[in-house]
């Protein structure tokens, strides 16, 4: 079963170092730099957790991508800065995203960064030509977001919409993830963390969450029991330094 994913897609540094002292100059640590690690972020993320939990995947994002910095503290693993690097993306062409033949794909995945890849015209597009659309975006929601089958927000993006008229439009078909307090479906089911995990590190955990959401739905065709695989890949990767890949056999 092919899966699509479609989105931003950025470069994720993490640069971490030991802080021993506060700068003379400015009340700043001074960070000596001990290793730095990298990977694919955002849309990137989300293809690689699912190829990861054993999904055949393609990958439709910018070639030339934004890259996040942060530096770390090794010990505490707190972070001291983050520094967003050429942070425009150019468009999707409409060549590109007419050339798609989404016959082949059981289901596409939109992870929309609202960094400018995807208009809310090209998600229209993709959502009127495919019946199993999973999305998780940043934009405000809007009429062109009617037809996607299931769309995942944080508490944050839920609250930014919150309406009457929201609520009437998206009762059926949204996931709100709220961090420690698990995910609840259609305003009203709640689906608790089960395996608690101390936190390290947030960094990437609702592109996890999205990639375990679609593994588990495409597999076995259940809402609920995928968005409580998606808890426990979150759970998870919050445990973990950096934007980390899921490791299926610890989950």
């Amino acid at each position: 079963m092919k899966v699509l994913v479609i989105g931003d897609g950025c470069s994720d540094v993490f640069r971490y170092g030991t802080c021993d002292r506060i700068s003379p100059e400015a009340p700043v640590p001074i960070m000596k730099p001990t290793r730095t690690t990298g990977n694919g972020g955002m849309a990137i993320n989300v293809y690689e957790n699912l190829k990861a939990l054993g999904v055949d995947c393609d990958i439709m994002t910018n070639d030339i991508r934004p890259v996040k910095t942060r530096y770390v503290d090794e010990i505490s693993n707190q972070m001291l800065l983050r520094v967003d690097e050429s942070d425009e993306i150019r468009p999707l062409m409409v060549e590109e995203l007419e050339a798609i033949d989404f016959i082949k794909y059981y289901a596409v995945v939109i992870s929309d960064y609202d960094k400018g890849y995807l208009s809310d015209v090209d998600i229209k597009y993709i959502s009127n030509r495919h019946n199993l659309v999973f999305m998780d975006t940043k934009k405000k929601l809007g009429k062109w977001a009617m037809n996607i089958k299931y769309i995942k927000l944080n508490n944050k993006e839920f609250k930014e919409n919150v309406s009457r008229e929201f609520k009437d439009k998206y009762e059926h078909n949204l996931i709100v993830t709220k961090g420690k307090n698990g995910a609840v479906l259609n305003f009203s089911k709640e689906f608790p963390i089960e395996d608690e995990h101390e936190v390290r590190d947030l960094s990437g955990a609702g592109d996890t969450f999205l990639a375990g959401l679609v593994a588990d739905y495409v597999k076995n065709n259940d809402i609920c029991e995928a968005i409580r695989f998606a808890n426990r890949c979150a759970a998870w990767v919050v445990s973990q330094k950096g934007v980390a890949v899921i490791d299926f056999e610890k989950i």
